[in-house]
């Protein structure tokens, strides 16, 4: 069994640029607008109901993260017509984007599982991920999980980064220790 290498906290989050539905091209880490942090949502597709739950709740948080300059964009690495198709269960207006490479997800650091049949999807996906990436374009903040039931607790996370983004706090990345010193 061979797992990818996780991400660091604090490095460089790497270029990766998908699709969103109107199949404008989004670049992942690059906040739009007037945000100047942006939080990356995996997730692992339209066939988990799990997901489309999580992603349902980030909608309620979307404004709390607008009003501290954080963006909200997720992706999966559902086809444009299998996206297309969960947009039905989805009641969102942040960015979905689909088609997440393979080799994006291994760059990530993200687990990524085979589908069980044919009936749950025809594609390997990533399982959950969640980078909050600062204004130098490095990670602030990682979560990754390798299956659906563990992910952040948003009131949590959005109550955090609210704390991390109020300069008074000069609160540092963490978990930035390296075993090799």
């Amino acid at each position: 069994m061979n797992t990818s290498p996780k991400l660091n906290a604090g490095s460089a989050f790497p270029s990766i640029t998908v699709k969103t539905i109107d199949d404008t091209a989004l670049t992942l880490g690059q906040p739009r607008g007037d945000a100047t942090w942006q939080m990356v949502v995996v997730y692992r597709g339209r066939h988990c109901p799990l997901c489309t739950k999580f992603l349902n709740h980030l909608e309620d948080i979307k404004e709390r993260l607008a009003a501290i300059g954080i963006d909200l964009v997720a992706v999966s690495a559902d086809s444009r017509e299998q996206l297309q198709s969960h947009r039905e269960k989805l009641f969102v207006s942040f960015p979905l984007a689909y088609g997440l490479p393979l080799e994006a997800m291994k760059t990530l650091g993200l687990y990524i599982s085979v589908p069980r049949s044919e009936q749950e999807t025809d594609h390997n996906f990533a399982e959950p991920g969640l980078f909050v990436v600062n204004e130098e374009g490095n990670i602030q903040v990682i979560d990754i999980s390798n299956n659906p039931f563990v992910r952040p607790d948003l009131e949590a996370l959005v109550s955090g980064l609210e704390w991390i983004r109020n300069p008074e706090n000069n609160y540092p990345i963490r978990g930035t220790y390296s075993y090799g010193h």
